[in-house]
């Protein structure tokens, strides 16, 4: 009875796995490695406020630091094309954020959020994410979260092709894509965690993979920053603060600059 059980699930894992490849184009892979433009993506916005602290709102924080991380690319890096899924306080689908990067050909895509957990009010620390399979309960419940968006969208089981964001099984099934580019996003993701370390000496919690739809079509290395936990008073109080939001953009744009002059050689 076990076996029969084992194989109608393993069976079951493949007609998913099939419906998500027959329904989406496969990603290509890029010939030219140059870092020439790139995406900086708030994440929320608008009716979205994402994570909240006692005072703090993730869109809000993710918004602040991911227009002083452009312009610090841009200060610094003034050949490099920067660009912004949202500059202001707006709601923008999850999908039309990788696609937009896809439409304006960029090179690397850089997803700023905030994370919290209800559990522990001591939870700190940085983490970075790339695409793929979640390996802990814990990514799932991230990714879980910051897909969850897709519930205030219209028509989004029709735009995501069923995708439940409540479902493990469909954050599995997400893992099959970016595979092009993880080599690259795992990199970028590395030296952010490392700058986090030494720039502004943060605790690191690591690079790490799950599912997120922010990330599922993006053509090129892609990333989504999580810069802290606002469910620490603590870390909220640093993430609301200039000098926090500073320091911040100023981690992540170390790492970019590495990175991007490891990509261009």
């Amino acid at each position: 009875m076990l076996k029969i059980l084992k194989t109608i699930i393993a069976a079951s894992l493949l007609l998913v796995s099939l419906a998500f490849v027959i329904h989406e184009k496969p990603v290509v892979a890029r010939v030219d490695t140059k870092v020439n433009t790139v995406v900086i993506d708030a994440g929320h916005g608008g009716k979205d406020p994402g994570t909240r602290g006692s005072v703090a709102r993730e869109k809000d924080v993710a918004l602040k630091v991911a227009l002083e991380l452009g312009r610090k690319i841009k200060e610094e890096d003034p050949d490099v094309k920067v660009l912004y899924t949202r500059s202001t306080d707006v709601f923008i689908e999850l999908g039309e954020r990788s696609a937009f990067a896809n439409r304006n050909n960029a090179d690397l895509f850089i997803s700023i959020h905030c994370n919290a957990t209800p559990r522990s009010s001591g939870a700190r620390g940085t983490e970075t994410y790339v695409m793929g399979l979640h390996k802990t309960e814990g990514n799932l419940e991230v990714a879980k979260r910051e897909n969850s968006v897709i519930l205030q969208e219209t028509n989004y089981k029709q735009k995501y092709k069923g995708f439940d964001p409540n479902s493990p099984l469909a954050h599995i099934m997400l893992a099959n894509y970016q595979s092009a580019f993880i080599y690259s996003s795992l990199k970028f993701a590395d030296y952010v965690e490392k700058k986090f370390r030494t720039v502004s000496e943060r605790e690191s919690r690591g690079v790490k993979q799950a599912g997120f739809l922010v990330l599922w079509r993006a053509a090129m290395p892609s990333v989504l920053i999580e810069t802290g936990f606002l469910s620490s008073s603590n870390e909220e109080r640093y993430l609301n603060s200039e000098e926090g939001q500073e320091e911040v953009a100023k981690s992540i744009y170390q790492a970019f600059k590495i990175y991007k002059k490891e990509m261009d050689q």
